[in-house]
């Protein structure tokens, strides 16, 4: 793959960028060079601002649509994304190391279904409430789409993100300029490239890829009107506290380290639950933010539940991610493997034993490899069971009861995800309702469109999917009547 682009998708046409610098992306399994795309500088920030506010303002303009004539552009929208989604699949892979099988999965089918889910709402939805007033006369209470979107994409599942905040922005009638993570360019160029074929009118969708100093100008910028960010807290921290100053709203999904509570009623057999503890917990070559890497075992079935997720992890297929039978794949980048690895040693120090794994695999002397590894005897305020590691690595945790579980799990200051594994499901969800976090599953975890998805504490601010997405890219006005 050698893919060269060398303009913007700014405002319906492509566009010169305004330096000659510029992005060259590289395949995680083999280090070979992809391609190359323009870098984004402010004035090419400054140029995809303006089309969007120019979109947003025309009075005849994609903000005054009715919900069903821009419901009608998604669909387009996303039949446009499926008839590349092999080409998304193949570009996507190459750049972050996301196993072939995953992202056929994740970023195809997904966003399609995304757009699709949203423009169904957007048929749906009453957008103007009447009711009477408590003095007389009536109310109306109208939503009214929040303007120009400034929405910031990581690289862990870069089409899948960009629908999260794409979606329920174009269904409410705000318009966006799309940052992509340098890491995952040349699927944005795929996802302007459908935009194009679909119809979507001039300004409605503009992608500039940067690195961070063009995202702080993005997000700073004076013609933006919310901000939806997903990445690491650290930077979720430093982009809330620029909302917070300019009073711009913000939806701020960030990292997790959630917890899987694994009670002792809990079938362990991996015929059966294998490939829902592998989704829950190392899905994505474990560079996914809500994975369970906290497992939380009673001391009752411990060493059951050890040699259990030993099992898993060791028997996981490492290899290129643009192979059918890989299961792990590589680190993004090279920076990121050295990350992990840099935990794995600190685990080690901590006195934690590992079980499997622990280093890199063999046979893969190219590519930014590091095998499933699990830890054995973790204590819960251990570095490697507080921080966030975004590694095929799992922290294994004994608890004495229930209550002592809970306590393991909310001790963290994190709150995106987490599971229950039980044989009684009622008692699963029981157990669920007093974890504190965003989102939780019981004997599984998918991310369902139609459910709000978003974490607490250090985990984000906002929710993004479900009905109540639509409101993080919307704005209440009151007309007394």
């Amino acid at each position: 793959m050698n893919l060269r682009y060398d303009t913007f998708f700014i405002g319906g046409s492509w566009v010169s960028p305004a330096t000659d610098r510029v992005i060259s992306p590289v395949n995680a399994s083999t280090e070979e060079p992809l391609g190359q795309v323009p870098e984004g500088a402010e004035a090419d920030i400054d140029a995809a601002v303006a089309a969007a506010r120019r979109a947003f303002d025309d009075p005849s303009g994609w903000a005054s649509w009715e919900p069903a004539r821009r419901a009608d552009v998604m669909d387009r929208l996303a039949d446009a994304i499926d008839r590349r989604a092999d080409g998304f699949v193949e570009r996507v892979s190459a750049q972050n190391g996301m196993p072939v099988a995953v992202a056929r999965q994740l970023e195809t089918g997904y966003p399609s279904a995304v757009l699709r889910y949203y423009a169904g709402l957007a048929r749906a939805a009453e957008f103007t409430e009447t009711r009477d007033g408590l003095f007389g006369g009536s109310i109306q209470v109208r939503r009214v789409p929040v303007g120009v979107v400034a929405a910031i994409v990581p690289w862990n599942f870069p089409q899948a993100l960009t629908m999260f905040k794409i979606a329920p922005a174009m269904a409410t009638g705000c318009t966006l300029v799309i940052k992509p993570s340098p890491e995952t360019v040349l699927d944005a160029y795929l996802l302007a490239e459908a935009m194009e074929e679909a119809g979507v009118p001039a300004g409605v969708v503009n992608i500039v890829p940067g690195g961070r100093e063009v995202g702080a100008y993005l997000v700073a910028h004076p013609d933006v009107d919310k901000v939806a960010f997903t990445g690491s807290t650290a930077a979720g921290r430093m982009i809330a506290e620029t909302c917070g100053r300019l009073l711009r709203p913000v939806t701020l999904e960030l990292g997790g380290k959630s917890a899987a509570i694994v009670l002792d009623d809990a079938d362990l057999d991996l015929a059966k639950i294998g490939e829902g503890l592998f989704g829950s917990t190392l899905l994505n070559n474990g560079q996914t933010c809500f994975l369970g890497t906290r497992v939380l075992a009673p001391r009752s079935r411990y060493t059951e539940v050890v040699d259990a997720f030993t099992a898993l992890a060791g028997s996981l297929t490492v290899g290129d991610a643009g192979d059918p039978a890989t299961q792990i794949g590589p680190m993004a980048t090279a920076r990121q493997r050295d990350r992990v690895e840099s935990y794995i040693a600190k685990g080690r120090g901590e006195g934690a034993r590992i079980t499997v794994g622990g280093g890199r695999p063999a046979g893969l002397d190219r590519g930014w490899f590091v095998q499933p590894t699990v830890f054995a005897d973790v204590d819960n305020g251990s570095v490697i069971a507080q921080e966030e590691i975004f590694g095929p690595v799992l922290s294994l945790i004994p608890y004495d009861d229930v209550d002592h579980a809970v306590r393991i799990a909310n001790d963290s200051d994190f709150g995106l995800g987490g599971t229950v594994w039980t044989s009684d499901p009622e008692r699963g969800a029981a157990v669920a309702h007093r974890v504190r976090t965003g989102t939780i599953g019981v004997n599984r975890y998918i991310p369902d469109p139609a459910a709000p998805f978003g974490g607490v504490k250090a985990s984000g601010l906002g929710r993004e999917l479900g009905p109540e997405g639509l409101a993080g890219y919307q704005q209440i006005q009151t007309v007394y009547v």
